[in-house]
């Protein structure tokens, strides 16, 4: 156990976030998406998981990964099927997180939305149930000089 750290955060998802540079994706998905056929494929094959709902597996993340401000919205969620203009409930929920942490949120279609999972460096399995509650995170720098990280 380590001060400062989220009990829900394991050895390994710390490894794997220590591990990505600038620019890479974390995909932290709901219990539907089809984690373990897209993760086979990610430079981290496996399926990392944390007990947690979306908008709080993104807390815990954004609490120890910068996220790029080098690009206008470095958070991006799956748009619902027939309504892209929806906005679901964990989406919703999550928002104030990531403006919290100085970005801003797109969304794209279901279809890109995987295919932008299948670029990630890795895939986060949280325990949300809820559709739709899915979110891929672009990692960003720490620097001497925080107003340009």
């Amino acid at each position: 156990m380590l001060k400062g750290i989220h009990s829900t955060i394991s050895p390994e998802l710390l490894y794997v976030m220590a591990q990505m540079g600038h620019g890479d994706e974390l995909a932290i998905v709901d219990v539907n998406f089809p984690a373990a056929s897209v993760a086979r494929h990610l430079p981290y094959d496996k399926v990392l998981t944390i007990g947690l709902r979306l908008p709080q597996a993104v807390t815990v993340i954004t609490n120890l990964m910068p996220l790029d401000t080098f690009v206008p919205a470095a958070a991006t969620s799956m748009q619902v099927v027939d309504d892209p203009d929806a906005v679901p409930e964990a989406i919703a929920e999550t928002i104030p997180i990531i403006e919290r942490a100085g970005s801003a949120l797109q969304s794209i279609d279901r279809f890109g939305f995987y295919e932008f999972a299948r670029n990630s460096f890795a895939i986060l399995q949280c325990h949300d149930t809820r559709l739709y509650a899915n979110m891929i995170l672009k990692k960003g720098v720490i620097t001497a000089n925080p107003a340009r990280a």
